[in-house]
Formats: structure tokens, C-alpha cells, sequence
């Protein structure tokens, strides 16, 4: 390994996305049926089966496809018409195959890729653009998945350990 400045960036963002998001996720999709899975609070709304979804899309467009050079198989507005036939150990498998076909390209990224420039889903962007927005993106849209299943289950997931003042003191996932 090199000591290169971003080599820390790229080692948090590995296990940010192939860890700590996925097992949240795995957590929410836990409380959740089928018919909570697919459920949206109206048609502007996705649901979290379709979050799913789009973030194993989003992932290996961006990372896959455009750090790695993979061709480029995404069906974007296909991710958020679904409204079922799948259940939820499919939709994480689904994640979690582009979850790691994105670590082994990252695995393998050199630092000074992060300053190329790419072109991913009609944007100019840099490396170290593009593993951001993944990183953001698979953040904002786990909130949003865990939010459906609290919404849905009426109950905290239990996540987190905190203690009588509300601190965190330890995670449960």
C-alpha cells in the first residue's frame, strides 16, 4: 500500500459502502414484509425496495462502469418503476453484488485515479468526485430506507447503543 494522501479516503470509503451502509440496510430490510418493502406514501415517493435498488445501480455505474471501465448495463428509471416481484433477500443480493464488484475495482484504484477525469452518467467529473457522490449518495438514501422501516415497523431499529443521556456509546449492526 501506498502512503499516498487519499489512500485513507479511498480505505473509508470501501468500508463505508461495503459494510457499515449495506449492514444498516440489511438491518431496516429485516422489519420489513414484502408489502412493506414496496411500499410508497404516494407516486412521487420511492419505496425502499426501490432505494435498493437504485443504489446497486448507482453504484456500479459509478464505480463499476465509470472507475473501473466495466460496460455500462444500467436501467435507471427501471429502479424506481418497480413496485414489486421482488423480496427483500433479492434486492440485497442484488446490492450487495454490485457492492462488491465496486470494492475489488476500489481495491485495486490507485490514488492519482481519484484526479483523472471520467465521464459517468453524461456528467464530467474526477475520481475523486465520483467515489463522493457514491459515498454521499448510498449515505442519504440508507437514511431514507432505515426512515421507511421505522415509519412502517413504528419502532426504533435499534442501531444504536446509547446510554441515560442519549449518548452513543456502541452499535448494534
Amino acid at each position: 500500500m501506498s502512503d499516498h494522501p487519499l489512500d485513507a479516503f479511498i480505505a473509508e470509503s470501501r468500508r463505508l459502502l461495503s459494510d457499515e451502509y449495506p449492514r444498516k440496510i440489511a438491518v431496516a430490510l429485516g422489519e420489513l414484509g414484502d408489502e412493506d418493502l414496496w411500499w410508497r406514501p404516494n407516486a412521487s415517493s420511492n419505496s425502499a425496495g426501490n432505494l435498493v435498488v437504485h443504489l446497486a445501480g448507482n453504484v456500479r455505474q459509478w464505480v463499476v462502469h465509470g472507475l473501473g471501465g466495466a460496460p455500462d448495463q444500467r436501467d435507471r428509471a427501471g429502479e424506481f418503476a418497480r413496485s414489486g416481484g421482488l423480496g427483500a433477500e433479492e434486492v440485497f443480493g442484488s446490492l450487495m453484488a454490485s457492492v462488491q464488484a465496486a470494492d475489488a475495482v476500489l481495491a485495486d484504484l490507485p490514488p492519482e485515479r481519484l484526479d483523472a477525469p471520467f465521464r459517468i452518467q453524461g456528467i464530467d467529473t474526477t475520481g475523486l468526485r465520483a467515489l463522493y457522490h457514491v459515498v454521499e449518495h448510498f449515505s442519504m438514501h440508507t437514511g431514507q430506507i432505515l426512515y421507511i422501516a421505522k415509519l412502517r415497523g413504528g419502532r426504533d431499529l435499534g442501531l444504536y447503543d446509547v446510554d441515560d443521556v442519549g449518548r452513543v456509546i456502541g452499535t448494534r449492526w
